[in-house]
């Protein structure tokens, strides 16, 4: 089993533990975890996004989207159709089995909608950073002069 020592990267960052937890999450999870329901994370601008999701069979009632925090959780569940035993298939490739994906999103990422449209799910998202944390230009003076005090417009 292959270890990876992620202590150098602590020294030179601040704030990113849920990304290095997460780096080490990923490398553990098995490969047939991301099989079913195929899906593509598209990016629509610099601050958009959207998740489409092939769930081909069910419908909006069978299926359940979730945002909670920095998580996004999209599951599906089939209930068994009248009738449906009586089948039987020479050929079973439209898969109907329940599924549950998780997303783990970053900072200031909201789900804003989600629509279902010829068995592909899509779910939009936006990235809405708070005034607060957008860049601001901080003025430099000369020794001589007092520092200009900057006032948080918020108080």
């Amino acid at each position: 089993m292959r270890t990876m020592d992620l202590s150098p990267l602590y020294r030179a960052s601040v704030g990113f533990d849920r990304l290095l937890k997460s780096l080490d999450t990923a490398g553990r999870l098995e490969e047939s975890a991301f099989s079913y329901p195929p899906y593509n994370i598209e990016k629509v601008s610099d601050d958009a996004y959207r998740i489409v999701m092939a769930v081909a069979g069910f419908g909006e009632d069978e299926l359940d989207i979730t945002a909670k925090e920095n998580s996004l959780v999209i599951s599906g569940r089939k209930d068994k159709a009248e009738g449906e035993d009586e089948v039987t298939f020479l050929h079973r490739g439209i898969a109907n089995r329940a599924f549950e994906r998780r997303f783990d999103l970053a900072d200031h990422i909201k789900v804003t909608g989600a629509k279902l449209e010829n068995g592909l799910l899509a779910v939009e998202l936006v990235r809405e950073i708070p005034e607060a944390m957008k860049p601001r230009s901080i003025a430099i003076t000369n020794g001589d002069k007092k520092a200009k005090v900057i006032e948080n417009e918020a108080a």
